[in-house]
């Protein structure tokens, strides 16, 4: 995933899109124009016509006259012809039996090699609509990828710019600076150091000498040092090979697991998965009838336990339920008060071994959400949760309230975990699956320039 490709990609798909755009005018001009022609044809025939019709009432009235004269000399011929005409009606009427007999074979290889024809034209249609359809949703992914970091965008790239503007030449003030710079952006204490480290060799070995040139090897570097840190991590949902999938989900209060969950049950419904929720935060006060407000707007199914209830039980009755009616996914809702950390640890991994002794393999996520706009504190809670529970991914909410969307690279860097979904927006499909690509070029686009 190297920064200058991921940029030239999106800048042939946005010439694309200009030139695609432009043949459109084109093809929208000309059929003005031939419209206009035709509307000015229209015209010019009807008054044609209108002429021609008053020249046709004179002759009219004078051809009523001649064809008076020659209606008897009509009918004597007339006459005589039917004859020949009886005559020829029974050679017709035989061509006509055997053109008939002929007609059904004839008839049924047309059809056949029309239907034919129709078949191939409907799965050429439903391929292009297919690709169509393709296309259209990784638009909208990369424009929602590009409003959602528009803060953390400007934000950095305001931040680079400052720094950039005292920029004489590379020396120990510049790495200084450029530290404060990082850490400011949420990258994180250990990789603003390995990236100081790796970019003194760096800016010399590229021999980057103007401001862009600067710019573009800071942005490189931090990129290639993302992608070192994520090699054989998988972001995608690891689903169960039968039976109900378990996705647990943690956090400290106010981070957005409930509302997460909502989302992501709406978006396993659409996909026409049977989804079920069990409301294990028994503790927080309103946390059931939240989730609950959930389900009946996402039309999922919910269990829940009776407030300050064992959590442990709710999810035991969740996982039976989901066990015994065929649903396919699971989400549980967990409490997240952090104050009381040593109790909490203890709750969550009760509520592990009752879903283990169902299911040996659940829970087969645990994913930990945080907070993106807490910054340094999401990194801290992060670090916690992995110590007390085996997380196997991060969803980082709220991406769109933070100026600061470098916490992405320092989760991956100092935790090692895979970022599996983004929170972009407030809408419920704004829960997007996390696209490493589409995140680097979102949080860097205008930063960069590329040849």
């Amino acid at each position: 995933m190297g920064l200058f490709d991921i940029f030239r990609r999106h800048r042939k798909k946005d010439e694309k899109k200009q030139s695609e755009s432009a043949s459109v005018s084109v093809v929208e001009s000309l059929s003005e124009q031939f419209l206009s022609s035709v509307s000015l044809s229209q015209a010019s025939a009807a008054e044609a016509s209108d002429q021609s019709q008053e020249h046709s009432e004179s002759v009219n009235s004078t051809s009523v006259a001649v064809s008076t004269s020659f209606s008897t000399e009509t009918s004597e011929s007339v006459a005589g012809q039917s004859l020949n005409s009886e005559s020829n009606s029974v050679s017709l009427s035989q061509t006509q039996s055997t053109t008939e007999s002929v007609a059904p074979s004839v008839s049924e290889s047309a059809l056949e090699s029309e239907s034919q024809s129709n078949s191939a034209n409907t799965q050429e249609t439903a391929a292009e609509q297919k690709d169509e359809d393709q296309e259209d949703a990784n638009q909208t992914v990369e424009k929602k990828y590009d409003a959602g970091l528009a803060k953390s965008r400007h934000g950095f790239g305001a931040r680079l710019n400052r720094f950039l503007a005292n920029f004489r030449h590379v020396d120990e003030d510049f790495f200084d600076d450029l530290e404060d710079l990082l850490i400011e952006s949420d990258v994180g204490v250990d990789m603003t150091t390995q990236l100081s480290d790796e970019l003194r060799d760096e800016v010399k070995l590229q021999n980057a000498k103007t401001k862009q040139e600067v710019s573009n090897v800071i942005i490189e570097k931090m990129v290639d040092l993302y992608e070192k840190a994520g090699k054989g991590e998988n972001s995608a949902i690891n689903f169960a090979k039968e039976g109900p999938t378990v996705i647990m989900f943690v956090g400290v209060n106010g981070a957005g697991k409930t509302t997460t969950i909502g989302k992501m049950a709406a978006m396993y419904k659409r996909q026409g998965k049977k989804v079920i929720l069990a409301a294990a935060d028994t503790f927080r006060a309103g946390a059931t009838e939240q989730l609950d407000v959930w389900a009946k707007r996402d039309g999922v199914d919910i269990v829940t336990g009776p407030e300050n209830g064992d959590p442990a039980a709710v999810v035991y009755d969740a996982v039976k339920k989901a066990q015994s009616e065929n649903y396919d996914i699971l989400l549980v809702d967990t409490a997240g008060r952090l104050q009381n950390k040593v109790n909490l640890m203890k709750e969550l991994a009760k509520m592990k071994r009752v879903l283990t002794r169902e299911i040996p393999a659940a829970p087969h996520e645990v994913l930990l959400v945080v907070d993106a706009t807490t910054g340094q504190n999401a990194l801290s809670q992060a670090k916690l949760f992995k110590q007390n529970t085996d997380v196997t991914g991060i969803i980082l909410t709220k991406l769109d309230g933070t100026a600061r969307g470098g916490i992405v690279l320092a989760i991956r860097n100092e935790l090692h975990l895979p970022v599996k979904y983004v929170g972009l927006g407030e809408k419920v499909d704004d829960l997007q699956a996390f696209n490493a690509e589409e995140f680097v070029y979102g949080l860097f686009k205008g930063l960069v320039t590329t040849n």
